[in-house]
């Protein structure tokens, strides 16, 4: 069966009947619109392309945790939650203009800080970058090559895509199981991440 030649109703019937390949031809279908929608916000289409795959990466989940419930507005529902993730942007964009005192350089007595980290921290950060290292080499293969491509190499999505042959929503959902995954190992080991 020809997934182009089918409608968004009838990949999302196959989907919810248990047929989980669709949702990367829904996605592909629907990506271009959500890509020009966000790049006509934010103006700038590195930023544009990180966001896309926010949202693909939280429809994916939304539809695999069941929570989507097909009403006929597949469309709309990708739009809207596009429009959310920008408007959360620029949240974080207003957000990020304000120089409190501490970011600035201060401590809570107005004495500028002498030291950025100390000895401590830096064993400290040090511990913890080993043991995300661990957890992250313990990974299936393919989750592991998502992770070490995003974050070693600082890889888009879309070059992760290329440099796997996969496409873009394959990667991201191995990127989403990843991350699942490694919190599953942190949560079973009792680590204190922070």
């Amino acid at each position: 069966m020809n997934a182009t030649l089918l409608s968004d109703k009838q990949l999302l019937d196959l989907y919810n009947a248990g047929d989980k390949s669709v949702i990367s031809q829904l996605l592909e279908r629907h990506s271009r619109r959500l890509r020009d929608y966000i790049r006509m916000m934010v103006k700038d289409a590195d930023v544009a392309d990180d966001l896309l795959q926010e949202v693909l990466i939280k429809v994916a989940g939304v539809m695999n945790d069941g929570r989507y419930t097909d009403k006929g507005k597949f469309q709309p529902w990708l739009m809207r939650i596009a429009h959310n993730r920008v408007l959360d942007y620029f949240r974080a964009q207003k957000q990020n203009r304000y120089i409190n005192e501490a970011s600035a350089g201060y401590d809570i007595i107005g004495s500028t800080r002498i030291t950025e980290n100390s000895v401590e921290d830096d064993i400290i950060s040090e511990q913890i970058a080993e043991e995300l290292r661990s957890l992250v080499e313990e990974l299936p293969d393919e989750q592991r090559e998502v992770v070490k491509l995003r974050y070693y190499d600082e890889l888009s999505f879309k070059e992760i895509a290329e440099q796997t042959n996969v496409s873009i929503n394959t990667a991201l959902g191995r990127m989403r199981y990843a991350l699942i995954n490694l919190r599953k190992m942190i949560k079973e080991r009792k680590l204190a991440l922070c």
